[in-house]
């Protein structure tokens, strides 16, 4: 288990007792002071679909969010609604952050994605789908096709579409059949011409086939055809010598987390194995169908599926948006974001012979610090962990892997270096929710190179992003290591805001040591000097961190403390930093989804401001910084403010040391939290309200836009000197 760590950065040596909830502080603070975390979620999801609807984004972007926000809602329910569900079922009802049951949260909540789901089918009929038919794309019915177009589709359908078709009967010899969840299908009556007996039958519309048939381009206009609207104006060819009454779309999502009681298994792979198998037939928990499903073919999904009428979502079709994806593929580059192209690294730079920086030559001057994606990922993690699978002079490689891209060229490195002979670790968090099944194909291939493969503590998580090379210099082995906020993942390194640490720092190189030694093995190690770790003691030292500001305040100095995370859903640290604004300290969170806490009410938050930043990348770095009396603190890690986060994963979080350094973070802080800058401002009543255009009517700034060309801007600096 993960020990304590000794916080030796400048926390000085406050008893535990320091920052702990007080009764006088309890006094304080009113019993309702969360927000409730799933509404939250899907305020987030909201926010999503904000973007899709804003006229002002280049229309396939507008296509693309509708797509993310369906995806996102899909894991929702997969995830958080089938929690709800097993608590109630299970009578683990306790109350939520917010003091109400389970029961009443499911009941909010499924009126909000009610809301939601019809106002996303909405933003595709009124405003997506007119938008792309003006800008050349237009997504047709088959009713609209003359018979020329007919014809060319119908040699299609039978050559491509046809074959790979299974419908399903359902009658006293044919159960009704097992629907998968997320497949779209097709609820099919027919009537038997000799019988005149009506029957059921069900019809998956295959996911390996493209979800859009291209018709035809001309001069640059596309037209598209739905591939469910092509199968069901065939559905006599399925079913000859049968009347075809009527059919309808309908969709169906499954309970799909994973539970593992690693405690009473011996083999964690095994285990995960069984689950992943047993997900696929969790139970239903949303039924999705079109606006015209006739009452007799509802009614015999909901009792073949067993499932409510509030399980039930009336939507105008197409079901399942996430198909808008595939409209990526879509070569009209004017209607989509300008591209951005990362740069390198000031510190990583070619030589003056353009030759491939020494990577380890560079980190050896000084830290260096990576902001992903404007500054890219292949020519900093990746070119690091390539260089030390081929330099002589490194003897071991210790990395941490959550989620990879299937052809990933960090595994391919990891693989690289365990066959040259170099001593090779890497924990594979084989647990990674829906990558499970990706993440045991290539534990299995680092095994079978050569690599040690590890899975981490049982009963925990390992999230956090590490790595650490060990290298032979003039008979010394120096330690190089990288801590930083995102997946060693290069495809979503081009979508995902990360920052990434790089140093040789001893005390960081002896940090990392130790803590991939618990990791792997039997050790137990109490001494972290710029790490915080979970689960044990991360939420202590921020903790210990906010306290001294509050400590400050009431002295009289100035006081701030800063948070970007993902989520800020925990209890103890909300507590504290309303405790810090009673105090008088300036709070400030930037948070891209969940958000429990509550700013601006008065006696309790009135110095807390609440920011949330959404666009063409993902914000996904998580800042931890503190004014400190003047001398700035500053951390960067894996970790979200989440019970989860602290309690129940391995994390950790880097002190950032390079005042340079902690002024970038600072400064990108002014730019997020400034009233030029657009963003979403949270309201105490747990409103989200977009700020996106200023007073004089002109569009605000753009963070990621700005941040692409302060980047630039530094880059051309270096080049003139």
């Amino acid at each position: 288990m993960i020990e304590p760590e000794v916080l030796d950065a400048g926390l000085g040596d406050a008893d535990d007792d320091d920052f702990d909830q007080s009764e006088e502080f309890d006094a304080q603070l009113p019993e309702h002071r969360y927000l409730d975390r799933e509404v939250s979620w899907l305020s987030f999801n909201q926010r999503v679909l904000e973007l899709a609807e804003d006229p002002s984004l280049p229309v396939l972007e507008r296509a693309n969010f509708l797509a993310i926000f369906a995806s996102n809602l899909d894991e929702f329910f997969m995830v958080r609604v089938a929690g709800l569900k097993r608590r109630i079922l299970t009578g683990l009802a306790v109350p939520t952050n917010v003091g109400r049951s389970p029961a009443d949260v499911l009941a909010d909540i499924s009126a909000e994605a009610h809301r939601l789901q019809v106002r996303h089918a909405d933003a595709w009929t009124k405003l997506v789908e007119p938008a792309m038919t003006d800008a050349g794309i237009s997504v047709v019915s088959y009713d609209a096709l003359d018979e020329g177009e007919r014809g060319r589709l119908y040699d299609y359908f039978q050559s491509q579409v046809f074959p790979v078709l299974m419908p399903l009967a359902v009658d006293p010899a044919h159960p009704f059949p097992y629907i998968s969840g997320l497949s779209l299908n097709l609820a099919i009556r027919i009537r038997n011409a000799r019988t005149g007996r009506q029957e059921f039958a069900r019809l998956k519309v295959p996911p390996m086939l493209p979800r859009f048939i291209e018709l035809s381009r001309v001069d640059g206009v596309v037209r598209l055809l739905p591939l469910e609207d092509l199968i069901s104006s065939h559905l006599d060819d399925l079913f000859p010598g049968m009347e075809v009454l009527d059919h309808h779309a309908f969709r169906l999502t499954r309970n799909e987390d994973v539970v593992i009681e690693e405690d009473e298994t011996e083999n964690l792979i095994q285990a995960l194995e069984a689950e992943l198998l047993r997900r696929r037939f969790g139970p239903p928990i949303r039924l999705e169908i079109t606006d015209d499903m006739d009452e007799l073919t509802l009614d015999l999904l909901l009792k073949e599926l067993d499932i409510t009428e509030q399980e039930v979502y009336r939507l105008p079709g197409p079901l399942d948006l996430r198909g808008l994806f595939d409209l990526g593929r879509i070569n009209r580059p004017g209607l989509r974001y300008k591209p951005h192209v990362p740069t390198t690294a000031l510190a990583f730079q070619p030589g003056d012979n353009n030759e491939r920086a020494d990577i380890f030559a560079s980190i050896r001057k000084g830290d260096v610090l990576v902001h992903h994606p404007y500054e890219s990922f292949a020519t900093s993690v990746q070119a690091f962990l390539e260089q030390a699978a081929k330099d002589p002079h490194v003897l071991a490689i210790k990395q941490t892997l959550y989620r990879t891209s299937g052809d990933s060229p960090i595994v391919e490195a990891l693989i690289d270096a365990a066959e040259a002979g170099k001593q090779v670790l890497a924990l594979v968090e084989i647990k990674a929710r829906f990558d499970e099944a990706n993440n045991i194909v290539w534990a299995r291939k680092l095994e079978k190179a050569g690599v040690h493969v590890v899975y981490g503590l049982v009963g925990l998580k390992t999230h956090c992003k590490l790595a650490l090379v060990i290298r032979e210099e003039n008979g010394v082995l120096r330690s190089y290591s990288h801590v930083g906020t995102g997946n060693y993942n290069p495809k979503t390194s081009r979508i995902y805001e990360d920052f990434g640490l790089f140093t040789a720092d001893d005390q960081v190189g002896r940090d990392l040591t130790r803590l991939f030694n618990e990791l792997s093995g039997y050790a137990i190690e109490k001494k972290f000097k710029r790490l915080l770790v979970a689960p044990l003691h991360l939420r202590k030292g921020l903790l210990r961190l906010i306290e001294r500001e509050r400590r400050n305040a009431l002295d009289g100095k100035p006081a701030s403390v800063r948070i970007k995370v993902n989520s800020m859903v925990d209890e103890q640290i909300i507590d504290a930093l309303y405790r810090a604004s009673l105090a008088g300290v300036k709070v400030e969170v930037w948070v891209r989804g969940i958000c429990s806490l509550k700013p601006g009410v008065p006696g309790m938050s009135e110095n807390i401001t609440v920011r949330s930043i959404l666009g063409r990348y993902l914000e996904h770095s998580r800042i931890f910084a503190f004014h400190n009396d003047g001398d700035p603190v500053a951390y960067i890690g894996s970790a979200d403010m989440m019970h989860r986060n602290l309690d129940r994963r391995v994390e950790a979080l880097v002190r950032v040391s390079s005042a340079a350094h902690v002024k970038e973070l600072s400064d990108l802080f002014d730019l997020a939290m400034s009233d030029g800058t657009s963003s979403w401002h949270l309201g105490p009543d747990g409103e989200w309200v977009r700020h996106n255009i200023g007073d004089d009517g002109a569009a605000l700034i753009d963070l990621q836009d700005k941040t692409m060309a302060n980047v630039q801007r530094r880059r051309r600096a270096r080049a003139v000197r």
